[in-house]
């Protein structure tokens, strides 16, 4: 790592217990299997020098921030700011039951992804705003410094896309299933995505 960066590991909650559906703000559980996949980060992580461990304030991703905290003795902070995107009337439904019940929305959410605010929820440009400022000061306290952050799908596309300057019209074309690691590293001007996916 260069000298005065900081390296965010950045982490998917594991598996949830309903699997398909369109959670974001709902507060849902994790599986057996989604805590064998932070033990795994947790144990990827064990030897690393770990400054901070932050999540959002959702159960899923608080159980894997206390997870991987374990071995470095630290006590996680959780935003709000970092939460899963705002579904609306999506949450608790299945793709399926979205296209049943709303058939308009979808596709109009993929012609513009980054502006189509799903009713009752947000847009990813909403998400990117209430993200990005957060994330923004947490790196600049971590100059130097290794720190960890345990969120969700849709903010883990959105900070990778802005390390890359991608724009959220292709956020899409970024894969993140449940337990991967990514890693970011941050100078004063300049973002590295080290991996994607992990």
């Amino acid at each position: 790592m260069a000298s005065g960066s900081a390296r965010l590991y950045l982490i998917r909650h594991g598996e949830v217990i309903n699997h398909g559906v369109y959670n974001g703000h709902t507060d849902v559980d994790v599986t057996p299997w989604g805590i064998k996949q932070m033990e795994s980060l947790r144990d990827r992580l064990r030897e690393k020098k770990i400054g901070a461990i932050y999540a959002s304030d959702l159960r899923r991703t608080r159980l894997g921030a206390e997870i991987i905290a374990q071995p470095h003795h630290l006590v996680p902070q959780y935003f709000s700011e970092f939460r899963e995107m705002n579904f609306g009337r999506w949450q608790g439904l299945t793709y399926k039951e979205v296209m049943e019940k709303y058939p308009e929305d979808i596709p109009r959410w993929l012609q513009d992804l980054e502006h189509f605010r799903i009713p009752q929820g947000e847009s990813l440009r909403d998400v990117q705003e209430r993200v990005l400022p957060k994330l923004t000061e947490l790196i600049a306290k971590h100059q130097g410094e290794d720190f960890v952050l345990v969120c969700h799908g849709a903010v883990n596309r959105v900070i990778i896309a802005d390390a890359l300057h991608l724009p959220l019209a292709h956020l899409l074309r970024i894969e993140q299933d449940y337990g991967c690691l990514n890693i970011i590293e941050y100078s004063s001007s300049w973002s590295v995505v080290k991996l994607i996916n992990g």
